[in-house]
């Protein structure tokens, strides 16, 4: 397996890309701490991994907070040990709006909860890889950092900020033995976040949900959206030794939005 002896803390772990991010490094041998704000979805996916023969803890706490990244990683230690991997996954949308009508208020909240959090879990979990000389860090992005899209600038600059948090903690990381890389989905409709977003456009722009999802995925060059899974392969190749010599990357999981 290409976990195995790993132990990883996954946030935003309860449903959607984190879910399927922490099964399939519990399904490789991968001990996996699932974290986010709502305890009972976390601790329902801690349920499935270990009756199916894995090894997961659930910790309820708020990334947004000092405390709560504090929180997760001491029950990851007293549970498991030395910490090896860090997926940098929750997040929220935000209003859907245009920029004059986002408040401070708002705006702060999802960078508080998309950019602010990875850098501080990212804080607490580098001076232990440093000192092993080993370990791997992934923060999960958009491709709303990269393209042209309306109505979500705190979200769009909250990913684009973790790409540049991605680049600057690979920099400073890589002659220490740990990898820093980032992974920049497309549309992925089944998760809740995704759901939010078509809410909105399609109150805006008088469309179902059926006929936004199609938009959606009509978007990409495959003409379909991403499913959680598929997210979830390009997590694990990029935390395994297959991709070594892999760092300061930006990997675009969106069927064909952004090229760069």
């Amino acid at each position: 397996m290409l976990l195995e002896g790993k132990t990883a803390i996954v946030t935003g772990a309860g449903r959607g890309i984190g879910e399927a991010i922490a099964k399939r490094f519990a399904a490789e041998g991968a001990a996996v701490v699932l974290a986010a704000r709502t305890e009972h979805e976390v601790r329902r996916v801690a349920s499935e991994i270990e009756a199916a023969g894995g090894r997961a803890v659930a910790v309820a706490a708020d990334v947004s907070e000092e405390a709560g990244c504090e929180k997760i990683v001491q029950v990851t230690r007293e549970k498991f040990g030395a910490i090896h991997i860090l997926v940098n996954n929750a997040g929220i949308y935000g209003p859907v709006l245009p920029v004059e009508r986002i408040s401070a208020q708002e705006w702060d909240e999802v960078m508080a909860v998309n950019l602010r959090s990875a850098f501080l879990l990212s804080r607490l979990m580098l001076p232990e890889m440093y000192e092993r000389g080993e370990g791997t860090i992934i923060n999960v992005t958009s491709a709303a950092a990269k393209a042209a899209f309306p109505l979500n600038s705190p979200y769009a600059a909250s990913k684009a900020g973790m790409i540049g948090l991605t680049r600057t903690l690979a920099a400073e990381a890589a002659r220490k033995g740990v990898r820093v890389n980032a992974i920049s989905p497309g549309p992925v409709p089944s998760t809740k976040m995704s759901e939010q977003l078509r809410r909105g456009l399609g109150a805006i722009y008088k469309m179902s949900d059926e006929e936004m999802t199609q938009r959606m995925g009509q978007s990409t060059l495959q003409g379909r959206p991403q499913t959680p899974d598929e997210i979830a392969s390009a997590a694990l190749f990029l935390v395994s030794d297959q991709a070594s010599a892999i760092t300061a990357q930006t990997l675009n999981v969106d069927g064909g939005i952004a090229f760069y």
